[in-house]
C-alpha cells in the first residue's frame, strides 16, 4: 500500500482557489497568487515582482507602489518621476516636460509665463520686479541706473552742449580750411578719463561737444585747420590714448569734414567738386567704409541739383553725402568714424585732394582725359606725397579704381 504524500495547500489571495503552496507566486504587495491571476499583472521594473498596483514612469516602465514611493507625479504628463523640476508660475514637472518651458534669462529657472524685456530677454515674474523703466524712455533697465544705454548721458564740464559754437581759431594758411568732427563712444566708467585726456591733448586745436546720436561719448570738433597744419600739428597720439581708455566706434558714429566755402575758386569749382564726389559713389563709399548710411545718403536729386547748389542753393536737410546747408562751409559726411590715424588722415586727405584736384579741372580734361574717372583722380593723388595716408588707405581697401565715369554734354559745359 503506497505511502500518502501530504501537500500544503493555500488559497490564492485573488481568486481564493486552493493551490499547492509551492505553486503560488509572491507579489510586490506580499500577496500569494496563482499562476492564472499572476498572468494579468505587470512586472515591476524596480523589484522584478508582479504587482497589482503599478504606474507608468518617465522611464517608460512600470513600478509598484513600494518602488515608486520615492517618486512624485509630473503635473503635466501624470507619469511618475524620480526628479521633478519646479516651474515658476506653473507646477512640478519631469525633466522631459520641463524642456517645453522657457527659461528665465536671469535666474535660469523654468517659467510657465515669461515676461519679455525689451523684446530681447524673457524673465519670470519675480525677476521682472528687478527692472524699471528708463527715466527718458520706456526701455526696461535693471539695477540702480537711471537710464538705459541709449539714453545714458554722462556729464562733464569739459564737454560742451551740442549747440556750442565758439569763435573759430584758424590754424595754418588758407584759402581752404578743414574742420574735423570725430564722433566717439566711451564706456561709462571710462568717460571722465577720456574727456580729460582728450581735452589735455587737444589744447586750442579742438574741443568736445555732446551729440544727440551718441548716448555715452562725445564729438571731437577741431577749429578750422589747413590740411598741412592738420597732418603735421594735430596731436594724433590722442587717438591711441583714447583707444587705451576704452573709446570705440560703431556703425552709428561717423567722421564729418567741413570745407570752407572760401576755399573754392568759383561756383564752377564747387560744381566740379560736387560732381566728382557724386559721380563716384561706389568708390567714395568704399573709401568711407560706410555703406548706405542714413546719415550721409547719396540722393540722386542732390546730384541733379549740383549746378543750383554750386551757385548758392542750400538744398534740403543735412543728412546727405555733402551737406550744403551751412552758410560758410560744405560738410562732407560720408566717413565712418575711426580711432586709427591713417583712416582719419585719409578722410581729411580726400576732402583736401578732391578740392585741389577739381580746382584746375576743365571740360577738356573730363572729355579727353576722363577727368571725373576715379582712377584718374587716384593716380593724381598717388604722385603727391602729402596724401600718403589717403593713398595707403585706398590701397588697403582696394579702392584705387573700380569703374569709369564719363560726362554728358551738360556736365562738360558746366565744368568749363
Amino acid at each position: 500500500m503506497p505511502t500518502a504524500v501530504m501537500v500544503d495547500l493555500a488559497a490564492c489571495e485573488a481568486c481564493s482557489t486552493p493551490h499547492p503552496l509551492t505553486e503560488l507566486v509572491e507579489t510586490a504587495e506580499d500577496d500569494r497568487l496563482c499562476s492564472g491571476c499572476v498572468a494579468d499583472l505587470q512586472l515591476c521594473a524596480g523589484c522584478d515582482l508582479p504587482a497589482q498596483d503599478t504606474a507608468l514612469t518617465t522611464y517608460d516602465d512600470y513600478r509598484c507602489a513600494g518602488c515608486r514611493s520615492a517618486f512624485s507625479v509630473c503635473d503635466d504628463c501624470d507619469r511618475y518621476t524620480r526628479y521633478n523640476i519646479a516651474v515658476i508660475s506653473g507646477g512640478d514637472v519631469c525633466e522631459s516636460c520641463a524642456l517645453e518651458y522657457s527659461t528665465c534669462d536671469d535666474c535660469n529657472f523654468a517659467v510657465a509665463e515669461p515676461v519679455s524685456i525689451n523684446d530681447e530677454r524673457d524673465v519670470c515674474a519675480d525677476c521682472r520686479q528687478d527692472y524699471r523703466e528708463c527715466d527718458r524712455c520706456e526701455t526696461l533697465i535693471r539695477g540702480r541706473d537711471d537710464y538705459c544705454d541709449d539714453c545714458y548721458r554722462p556729464d562733464h564740464s569739459l564737454v560742451h552742449d551740442s549747440e556750442y559754437t565758439p569763435r573759430p581759431i584758424f590754424h595754418g594758411s588758407g584759402p581752404l580750411f578743414l574742420g574735423l568732427e570725430l564722433e566717439l563712444r566711451t564706456t561709462a566708467h571710462g568717460f571722465d578719463d577720456s574727456v580729460e585726456t582728450a581735452n589735455d591733448q587737444l589744447g586750442r586745436v579742438a574741443y568736445l561737444k555732446h551729440d544727440g546720436s551718441i548716448s555715452c561719448g562725445f564729438e571731437l570738433v577741431t577749429h578750422p585747420m589747413s590740411f598741412d597744419y592738420a597732418i603735421s600739428e594735430f596731436p594724433w597720439s590722442v587717438l591711441r590714448r583714447l583707444r587705451l581708455l576704452g573709446c570705440y566706434t560703431d556703425d552709428e558714429v561717423g567722421i564729418h569734414v567741413h570745407l570752407s566755402r572760401a576755399g573754392f575758386d568759383s561756383p564752377v569749382h564747387i560744381y566740379r567738386w560736387l560732381k566728382l564726389v557724386y559721380r563716384n559713389e561706389d568708390e567714395v563709399t568704399m573709401l568711407a567704409r560706410r555703406q548706405d548710411s542714413q546719415w550721409a545718403g547719396f540722393h540722386p536729386d542732390i546730384r541733379a541739383k549740383a549746378k543750383e547748389l554750386a551757385h548758392g542753393g542750400r538744398g534740403w536737410g543735412r543728412y546727405h553725402a555733402i551737406n550744403t546747408r551751412p552758410p560758410h562751409t560744405f560738410e562732407l559726411r560720408i566717413f565712418a568714424s575711426s580711432l586709427q590715424r591713417q583712416q582719419v588722415q585719409a578722410a581729411l586727405g580726400f576732402a583736401h585732394a578732391s578740392v585741389e584736384y577739381t580746382r584746375t579741372l576743365r571740360s577738356y580734361d573730363v572729355a579727353r582725359n576722363r577727368g571725373w574717372d576715379w582712377t584718374t583722380f587716384t593716380e593724381w593723388v598717388a604722385i603727391r606725397p602729402e596724401y600718403a595716408a589717403l593713398t595707403a588707405e585706398l590701397a588697403a581697401l582696394g579702392a584705387t579704381g573700380l569703374g569709369v565715369s564719363t560726362g554728358n554734354q551738360e556736365d562738360l559745359a558746366c565744368a568749363s
